[in-house]
């Protein structure tokens, strides 16, 4: 062997020069059959073997041969790379999660349709090269023949129009796509420059992976949202109701033990919270802050209303005094923050999906603490049963006026 220049992704050939016995040079060359076709004469056979074996989904080779300068078409290779199995359910699924697939190949245009038939791919192909800035990626689903750096400008160009792009990859020349995307996933059997590149590395064969992350990330995304919706509700509601029952009493309506008690109660429920179940969205999410902070807004005067009538109520109504005030206080707060979070859980009906086993130990616990507290006098002013159990009967009302609310207010202000 006197040369040899390995695969080259931009002129899609690897090619070597050979001294035979007699002294003569002979030069092989090997690559994608359209690179090699055209160092070489027309072979008709050639060509009709290449379109029967790109029909089948074969990647197809050539190799050709002869004296520098007069190659001749020596043969042609298939090679077989099937999909996985499970490859056609996981991008259906990957779909109904709102996840548009597009493939993206060096390969050429007949084997990359037949492979994306298999796998439930469908539109247009692109198979030229280079890749125009301007195109309207959004119209194809195939990229045929592409080169190493077509698929850095496809997710620049993707982003550029708006999208939430992820990109999967597997070779060093996937690197800078893998690391422009939003989302860079490389596979178990990536070379280790691609998964330093990239932002995920599945640790098992296929898409499975893919599909796992994308539920995770919403589910994810979900619990945030929750924790953010509660805490403008908590915090509207806390200061403005402290405010009413000073200029309504005329005295702090908390005292430090009874902020201490309610502390200690909240946290019981915002610790369980994170064992909730929680169903992904169905479709990816964007954060509106600003619409959430509406709906919260919303959502908390409903709640305040509510905190604000019931220890109206006591001191108007039933004429209680400031300290039995007090414990009526914490008893709605209690059990007002329980429909609020029952109520924030949920972007439908907040009976639309079973809470997790902890947390709805975690509210019995929150409300038994408080009652058996409140009506035994512990730590403060003791009430009567029939008076907490109608505080609880209440909450309960509130909560499905909450929930009616919730679905009014995300529905206008897209909130999901």
């Amino acid at each position: 062997m006197v040369t040899f220049v390995p695969f080259d992704p931009a002129l899609k050939r690897s090619e070597a020069t050979l001294r035979a016995p007699n002294g003569a040079l002979l030069h092989v060359v090997k690559g994608a059959f359209a690179t090699i076709s055209s160092l070489t004469p027309s072979c008709a056979a050639a060509a009709t073997e290449e379109e029967k074996l790109e029909a089948k989904g074969l990647r197809v080779l050539a190799v050709a041969s002869g004296p520098p300068g007069a190659l001749v078409m020596a043969g042609v290779i298939g090679l077989s790379d099937p999909p996985r199995d499970d490859s056609a359910a996981l991008i259906t699924q990957l779909g109904g999660l709102g996840v548009r697939t597009v493939m993206v190949t060096g390969d050429a245009r007949k084997t990359a349709e037949t492979v994306a038939a298999l796998v439930g791919i469908t539109g247009k192909t692109w198979a030229t090269t280079p890749l125009p800035g301007d195109i309207d990626a959004e119209s194809y689903s195939i990229y045929a023949g592409v080169l190493p750096e077509d698929k850095y400008q496809l997710v620049k160009v993707l982003q550029k129009h708006g999208h939430i792009v992820g990109m999967c990859g597997d070779g060093a020349n996937d690197a800078p796509a893998l690391r422009q995307a939003q989302m860079g996933i490389a596979v178990l059997s990536a070379t280790d420059v691609a998964k330093s590149a990239a932002g995920v590395v599945l640790t098992e064969a296929g898409l499975g992976g893919i599909v796992a992350l994308v539920e995770e990330g919403r589910i994810t995304f979900q619990r945030i949202l929750t924790y953010t919706l509660r805490s403008i509700i908590h915090k509207i509601v806390q200061v403005l109701f402290l405010a009413a029952g000073l200029l309504m009493t005329g005295h702090a309506i908390l005292t430090p033990a009874l902020m201490v008690l309610m502390m200690v109660t909240g946290d019981f429920l915002a610790m369980s919270s994170s064992t909730d179940n929680v169903r992904p969205s169905p479709r990816p999410n964007i954060w509106h802050i600003r619409n959430l902070t509406l709906a919260g807004i919303a959502m908390g005067m409903i709640d305040l209303l509510f905190c604000i009538g019931t220890l109206a109520t006591g001191k108007f109504v039933l004429g209680l005094d400031t300290d039995a005030l007090r414990t009526v206080a914490v008893i709605t707060l209690v059990f007002s923050g329980q429909a609020v979070f029952y109520v924030a859980r949920e972007r439908q009906r907040m009976w639309s999906s079973v809470p997790g086993r902890w947390l709805i130990a975690s509210s019995v616990a929150d409300v038994a603490i408080i009652t058996v507290l409140a009506s035994s006098g512990l730590l403060m002013t003791a009430l009567p049963l029939q008076l907490i159990a109608g505080i609880l009967c209440a909450a309960v009302v509130l909560a499905v006026v909450l929930d009616s609310a919730k679905l009014l207010l995300f529905r206008r202000l897209a909130v999901t």
